[in-house]
C-alpha cells in the first residue's frame, strides 16, 4: 500500500502545479481587470496605470506568479482587491459554510444512491424498475437551478414549511433544528443529481456482482436474494463505487457555486461569483486552486481506499 501511495502522490502534485499555472493564466484572460473595477468607468489611463502599479500588476507575469505561489505555499493568500480584507479570513469563513452544505448534500446523495440501488436490485418488479429508471434520469438531466426554483416555489412559497434561502440569524451552531431547516432545500438541490449519478454506479456494480459465480453458488445453497445483495454483493460492489464517490464529492463542490447563488448561502461559491465579477485576482485564484486541491485530494483518497479494499488494482504495490 505504501508503494502505491508513493506512486500516486507525485502525480497529484504535478496536477496541482499545472492547475496553478492554468488558473493564474486564465484569470488574466478574462476581459477587464481589477483596476477598472476599483476605479470605475470614468477613470483616466493614468489612474488605471497607478492602480495597476500599486497592485503589482505591472510586473512581469513570472514575478507575479512567483509571489502568488510563494504566498500560497506559506499560507499567506494575500489581500482581496475588491471584497476587502484578508483572503485567508474570507476563505476561512466561506469554507466553513460550504463544507456544511456539501456534507448535507453528500448525506442526501448517499441516501438516494443506496435506497435507489438496493430497491433496483432487491425488488424484482419491472414496473418499479421502470419508475426508478425514469426518476434517476430526470434527477440527472434537470439542471440545479431548475430544481432549486421548483423546491423554493413548492416548499418555501406555497407550502411555507421551509425558508427560501439564507442562513439562520443566530448562526449555524446556535440552533441545530433551524440550521437543518435552512439546509434542507439547498442540500436537496445540490445532492439530488450527485446521488442519481452515484446510484447508477452502485446499481451497475451490484448487478455485475449478481452475475458472479459465487452468487450462483449461494443461490444453490438456498440463500435468499435479499441476503446475497445485502451481505455479499453490496460489500464487493463498494470498491468500484468509492472512486465514483470521490468524483461525486468533487462535483458537489463545483455545483455549490450555483446552488449557493440560488439560495444566498454565504459559502465559497457565492464568494467565487463575487470575486469573478469584480476581477479580484487573489481571491479567485485561491478559491479555484482550493477547489482543484480538494478534488485531487478526494480522488487520491478514493483511489487509496479502492486499492485497500481491492489489492488487484495496486499494480505491484505492497501492503
Amino acid at each position: 500500500m505504501t508503494g502505491y501511495l508513493l506512486r500516486r502522490v507525485p502525480a497529484a502534485l504535478i496536477v496541482l502545479f499545472v492547475a496553478s499555472l492554468l488558473i493564474f493564466a486564465m484569470v488574466r484572460v478574462i476581459p477587464g481587470g481589477p483596476e477598472a473595477a476599483l476605479a470605475g468607468g470614468d477613470a483616466s489611463p493614468a489612474e488605471l496605470a497607478a492602480i495597476r502599479h500599486d497592485l503589482g500588476l505591472d510586473q512581469n507575469l513570472i514575478v507575479q506568479y512567483g509571489h502568488w505561489i510563494g504566498g500560497v505555499l506559506t499560507g499567506d493568500f494575500g489581500q482581496s482587491y475588491r471584497v476587502g480584507g484578508s483572503v485567508n479570513d474570507l476563505v476561512g469563513y466561506g469554507l466553513a459554510n460550504t463544507v456544511v452544505l456539501t456534507l448535507a448534500a453528500l448525506v442526501v446523495a448517499l441516501l438516494f444512491a443506496v435506497v435507489f440501488s438496493l430497491a433496483a436490485t432487491i425488488v424484482d418488479n419491472r414496473y418499479l424498475t421502470a419508475v426508478l429508471t425514469v426518476v434517476n434520469a430526470v434527477a440527472i438531466a434537470v439542471p440545479p437551478f431548475v430544481v432549486g426554483t421548483v423546491v423554493i416555489l413548492v416548499f418555501a412559497i406555497h407550502a411555507r414549511v421551509l425558508p427560501a434561502g439564507g442562513t439562520p440569524p443566530g448562526g449555524l451552531t446556535e440552533n441545530v433544528s433551524f440550521t437543518l431547516q435552512y439546509l434542507m432545500l439547498p442540500a436537496i438541490t445540490l445532492g439530488l443529481p450527485a446521488g442519481a449519478m452515484l446510484a447508477r454506479f452502485l446499481t451497475e456494480a451490484l448487478r455485475t456482482e449478481l452475475r458472479s459465480p459465487y452468487v450462483m453458488t449461494a443461490r444453490s445453497l438456498g440463500i435468499s436474494h435479499r441476503s446475497i445483495v445485502l451481505r455479499h454483493a453490496l460489500r464487493n460492489a463498494l470498491p468500484s463505487t468509492l472512486t465514483a464517490l470521490g468524483i461525486t464529492v468533487g462535483s458537489l463542490l463545483g455545483g455549490a457555486i450555483l446552488v449557493e447563488s440560488i439560495f444566498g448561502w454565504p459559502g465559497l461559491g457565492l464568494l467565487t461569483e463575487e470575486g469573478i465579477a469584480s476581477r479580484d485576482y487573489p481571491l479567485v485564484q485561491v478559491l479555484v486552486l482550493l477547489s482543484v486541491t480538494v478534488f485531487v485530494t478526494l480522488q487520491l483518497l478514493a483511489d487509496v481506499a479502492h486499492a485497500w479494499l481491492d489489492p488487484r488494482i495496486r499494480l505491484g504495490g505492497r501492503p
